[in-house]
C-alpha cells in the first residue's frame, strides 16, 4: 500500500507522519515539494508515485490574513483540493481531507451534526468548504474529517500563546462566549490511521459506504476562556512560573475582542457519526492538553 501525505510539517502532518508510517510505503512531502499554492503542479506528484491513499494535511490556515488573501486561500484550500480528488478518482484511490468548525456559522444551539446547513462567516471557512464541495462533485472515495481548535507539541497553537502570555503580563483577558473542543493533532493522526484500517479490512461495498464527512473533535466542550484557565492551571502544577494566576484570566465577550475574521460562536461538533461508523471512542481534549504540556514543559 502506498500513501503520499501532503503538509507533512504542519501540526497535524507532523502527527500523521507517525501514524501512517506503519501502514506501508509512506511519501511525505512538505509545500517545497508539493505546493498546493499551484495546483496543476500537484498532478505529476500524484501520477509519478501511484498511491493508494492520499492525505491531505496541508491548508491555508491564516484565517484573519485570508480576509485580505481570498484568491491565495481560495487556491489553496479549494482549487487544489479539486485536483487531489480528480487524480485520486484517476487512481481509484482514497482521498483524506481535514475540514473545519469554520464551515458553520455558529448560531446553533447544541451539537452541529454533518447534515446541519452550512454557513461559513470568513473567507478562511468558505474556502474551506469550496474545498469539501469541490471533493464531493468529483466523486473519488473520500474521507473529510472536519475538526476544530487544534494543538500539538509542534508549532504555534492557543495553549502555547497563552503559556508565553502568562510569563509577561498580570492580566489576560480571553474570549468567554465562543465553544468548542480543543482537539490534538495526535488525536486526529491516530484515528485517521485507524480509519485506514478499518476500510482495508472491509469488502468494497462496506468501505464504499464510509464514503463521507465526518466530524473529527475530542469528547467534552471549553470556551477560550476556561482553556486557557486550564492550560495555565496544568502548566502551573508541573512547575512552570506564570506572572498569572488562573483568577487573573478574566472573561470577555467576542464583541470585545474584534478580529479581522468573524469566528463561529458555538463550534461544537457532534461525533456520533464517526463513532458508529468505524467502532471508536474519543477521549476527552483535557487527556491530550496534559499529555502536550508534559511533553514540552
Amino acid at each position: 500500500m502506498k500513501i503520499l501525505l501532503l503538509g507533512k510539517n504542519g501540526q497535524v502532518g507532523w502527527e500523521l507522519q507517525r501514524a501512517l508510517a506503519p501502514l506501508g510505503e509512506l511519501l511525505a512531502l512538505d509545500r517545497s515539494q508539493a505546493d498546493l499554492s499551484e495546483p496543476e503542479s500537484l498532478r505529476a506528484v500524484i501520477t509519478n508515485f501511484k498511491p493508494n491513499w492520499i492525505v491531505n494535511a496541508a491548508a491555508y490556515t491564516a484565517v484573519d490574513k485570508a480576509e485580505d488573501e481570498k484568491d491565495l486561500a481560495y487556491t489553496v484550500n479549494a482549487d487544489s483540493v479539486g485536483v487531489l480528488a480528480e487524480e485520486a478518482l484517476k487512481l481509484n484511490a482514497w482521498l483524506i481531507h481535514y475540514s473545519t468548525d469554520y464551515v458553520y456559522d455558529g448560531d446553533k444551539q447544541g451539537e452541529y451534526v454533518e447534515t446541519d446547513d452550512v454557513n461559513p462567516l470568513s473567507v478562511y471557512g468558505k474556502s474551506k468548504l469550496a474545498g469539501e464541495n469541490n471533493i464531493r462533485e468529483v466523486g473519488c472515495k473520500y474521507l473529510i474529517f472536519r475538526t476544530s481548535w487544534v494543538f500539538a507539541a509542534k508549532g504555534n497553537n492557543f495553549a502555547k500563546s497563552m503559556m508565553n502570555l502568562a510569563k509577561d503580563r498580570n492580566e489576560l483577558k480571553i474570549v468567554a462566549d465562543q465553544f468548542g473542543a480543543p482537539t490534538s493533532a495526535e488525536l486526529i493522526a491516530d484515528v485517521t490511521s485507524f480509519c485506514i484500517q478499518r476500510l482495508i479490512g472491509m469488502n468494497e461495498q462496506l468501505s464504499n459506504d464510509r464514503v463521507g464527512t465526518y466530524h473529527l473533535v475530542s469528547d467534552g466542550k471549553a470556551t477560550w476562556h476556561s482553556y486557557a484557565q486550564y492550560v495555565i492551571s496544568k502548566a502551573t502544577s508541573l512547575g512552570e512560573r506564570y506572572s498569572v494566576s488562573t483568577q487573573s484570566i478574566l472573561p470577555i465577550t467576542t464583541d470585545e475582542y474584534p478580529l479581522p475574521a468573524v469566528r463561529p460562536k458555538n463550534s461544537k461538533l457532534s461525533t456520533d457519526k464517526l463513532k458508529e461508523s468505524f467502532g471508536i471512542s474519543l477521549p476527552h481534549w483535557s487527556m491530550y492538553v496534559d499529555r502536550m504540556l508534559e511533553e514540552i514543559i
